[in-house]
């Protein structure tokens, strides 16, 4: 196994404090990260790992809404406190926040659902989509480029990301529209844990829904100055499907304005199935000349 991986595993292994007041408890690590500031993804996945524990067994999260309040430092251990809010006849809410050095850094409220029949539909995938065998990986994207943050992006990562049309790593290319898509997957198998699988497609969610936005105005990550920061991310579950397998994340930018963007995001499986839908507003800064 990847040390990114396992370092990705590692995070979501959360501890239970055994603590039972009006709160339930846990502890976690942080993954490293290049600039010292813990992945909106990592700790988002992880507060969801903490509020699935105090759900009865069988019921499952169908969605997510946090904020992000304060940026995490990654030497740091994170807290998470859930509160168990409600638990009706079908569906349970949880609140659950993440805590370093007793200073919130991000609030979420969950709800999780007993497995249940009803109507169902769902979008298309689109079909236009190449293979991602087809699709150039990160570290072939990126090459030789020996720049820290680019290194991390080529080898650092538990996931592979295969962008369509290309990455916005280091330069965008193409036409300049607020819409691209990318193959994901882990970098090696995960566990046959289908909650594991639903916080890993959370944690996966956060790696390029902003970029519809920096593909649109022509601003790759690696722009100097450069500044951005997840402000708020929900998603919701459709259906199960496994992260160590490619999925398919489609995405969208209807507005940018006042130092903000916002996008929107379609899961599919391989196989058409829609399994996630994503939304998230961040903040970004561009230098002016």
């Amino acid at each position: 196994m990847s040390e990114p991986l396992s370092g990705f595993l590692a995070a979501l292994d959360l501890t239970d404090t055994g603590a039972r007041t009006s709160e339930d408890i846990f502890t976690g690590p942080s993954q490293w990260m290049p600039l010292g500031r813990v992945f909106g993804g990592q700790v988002f996945a992880q507060s969801l790992i903490a509020a699935q524990r105090t759900v009865a067994a069988g019921r499952v999260v169908h969605s997510m809404h946090a904020y992000f309040l304060r940026p995490g430092r990654v030497d740091l251990p994170i807290t998470f406190a859930v509160d168990r809010i409600h638990d009706g006849r079908s569906f349970s809410t949880r609140r659950a926040q993440a805590y370093q050095d007793g200073l919130p850094i991000l609030s979420a409220i969950l709800s999780f659902q007993d497995e249940d029949g009803g109507l169902e539909h769902q979008v298309t995938m689109p079909a236009d989509v190449p293979d991602p065998d087809t699709v150039p990986s990160g570290a072939e994207s990126i090459g030789d480029d020996d720049r820290g943050l680019a290194r991390f992006w080529a080898t650092g990562l538990p996931f592979d990301i295969r962008h369509i049309p290309s990455p916005v790593y280091l330069t965008v290319e193409g036409e300049r529209v607020a819409a691209q898509a990318a193959w994901v997957k882990s970098t090696g198998a995960l566990p046959d844990d289908p909650d594991l699988h639903r916080a890993a497609l959370a944690y996966a969610t956060d790696y390029t829904i902003f970029e519809p936005v920096l593909r649109r105005h022509g601003v790759p990550w690696m722009t100097p100055g450069l500044k951005s920061a997840s402000l708020d991310h929900a998603v919701w579950w459709h259906r199960a499907g496994r992260v160590d397998e490619w999925v398919l994340h489609v995405l969208e930018s209807p507005s940018a304005r006042g130092g903000r963007g916002l996008s929107f995001g379609r899961i599919f499986a391989r196989d058409g199935s829609l399994l996630a839908s994503v939304a998230q507003e961040g903040m970004i800064r561009v230098p002016t000349p």
